[in-house]
C-alpha cells in the first residue's frame, strides 16, 4: 500500500470552515480544500490579518490546503461576464499564494465541439490571462473535468499559453456523462495537479465511492504508474450523512 496523500472538501461535511476542518483532523486526512468564492473565506472578506490567522490555524491542525475551490460557475463562455470573473479568479490566485496552495479549481464550462465556435476563443483568451497571472504567482488553475472527453479538453489545454492552466481530476464526473476515466488519465497526465475523490453510476449520479462505476483500484494503479504524487481530495456532494461516507471513503483510498 503507498502512502498517498488524502484530502477532503471541508464543505462536504456541511459543519462550517473551521468545524470542518476539525473534523478533517478528526479523520486523520492530510489536507483539505475550501470554497473560497463566498462567504467568510472569500477574498474581498479575507483581510491581511485573517488570512495569516488562517494559515495559522491550518499550522496548528497539521493539515496543509490542497487547493482553494473558485468556482463562481457558469464558465468562461461569456466575453461580458468574463469582465469580472477574471479579476475574482486572480484573487483568488492571490488568497491561495497568502493560504500556501499551488492550485485553484473551477470549471471552465462546456467547451464547443467545433473550434471555430466564437465561444472556443473567448474561453481561450480568459484562460491566456489567467495562466500569465497564474505563472506570475506560481499558482495552478485547474479545470475540473466532466462536460467533454479528455482528448477534447486536451486539444484546448493544448492552446493555452504560459503552462499554467490544468486539470483538476474527477473520475466520477466523466463517468457520469459516459466518458472513459481510466484512458483520460493518460491522456491528461501532463495536465493532472490535482483530483477529486469521486464516484458515480454512469448516465446517473454520484454515490458513495466504491459503490460506482469509477474502477479505483485501476484508476490509482494508473495515477501511480504515471507518477502523479498530488492529492485524492474526497469530495462528497450529496447524501444524508457525509462524515460517515467521507470517513469510509478514506479508509478506503488508503486501502488501496
Amino acid at each position: 500500500m503507498r502512502d498517498r496523500k488524502i484530502g477532503v472538501m471541508v464543505e462536504s461535511f456541511r459543519l462550517g470552515v473551521r468545524e470542518g476542518i476539525r473534523k478533517a483532523v478528526e479523520l486523520g486526512v492530510d489536507g483539505v480544500q475550501v470554497h473560497v468564492t463566498r462567504g467568510e473565506m472569500a477574498p474581498e472578506n479575507m483581510t491581511p490579518s485573517a488570512r495569516k490567522d488562517f494559515r495559522k490555524f491550518m499550522e496548528d491542525c497539521n493539515l496543509v490546503m490542497s487547493a482553494l475551490c473558485a468556482d463562481y460557475g457558469g464558465g468562461f463562455m461569456d466575453p461580458e461576464r468574463n469582465r469580472e470573473l477574471i479579476p475574482k479568479i486572480k484573487a483568488c490566485i492571490d488568497l491561495a499564494v497568502d493560504l500556501g496552495t499551488g492550485v485553484i479549481t473551477s470549471h471552465i464550462g462546456v467547451l464547443p465541439e467545433d473550434e471555430d465556435d466564437p465561444r472556443w476563443k473567448v474561453c481561450l483568451e480568459a484562460m491566456a490571462q489567467i495562466s500569465e497571472y497564474g505563472a506570475e504567482k506560481g499558482v495552478y488553475f485547474a479545470t475540473e473535468t466532466g462536460p467533454e472527453s479528455a482528448e477534447h479538453l486536451r486539444r484546448f489545454l493544448e492552446q493555452v499559453p504560459h503552462g499554467f492552466v490544468k486539470v483538476n481530476y474527477d473520475p466520477a464526473n466523466l463517468v457520469m456523462k459516459g466518458f472513459d476515466h481510466i484512458t483520460g488519465v493518460r491522456v491528461l497526465a501532463d495536465y493532472i495537479v490535482h483530483t477529486h475523490a469521486k464516484d458515480g453510476v454512469r448516465g446517473d449520479g454520484e454515490v458513495p465511492l466504491g459503490e460506482g462505476d469509477v474502477d479505483f483500484p485501476r484508476y490509482i494503479a494508473v495515477l501511480d504508474e504515471l507518477g502523479y504524487d498530488g492529492f485524492l481530495t474526497v469530495e462528497r456532494e450529496v447524501g444524508d450523512d457525509p462524515v460517515r461516507d467521507i470517513s469510509q471513503a478514506i479508509q478506503y483510498l488508503r486501502s488501496l
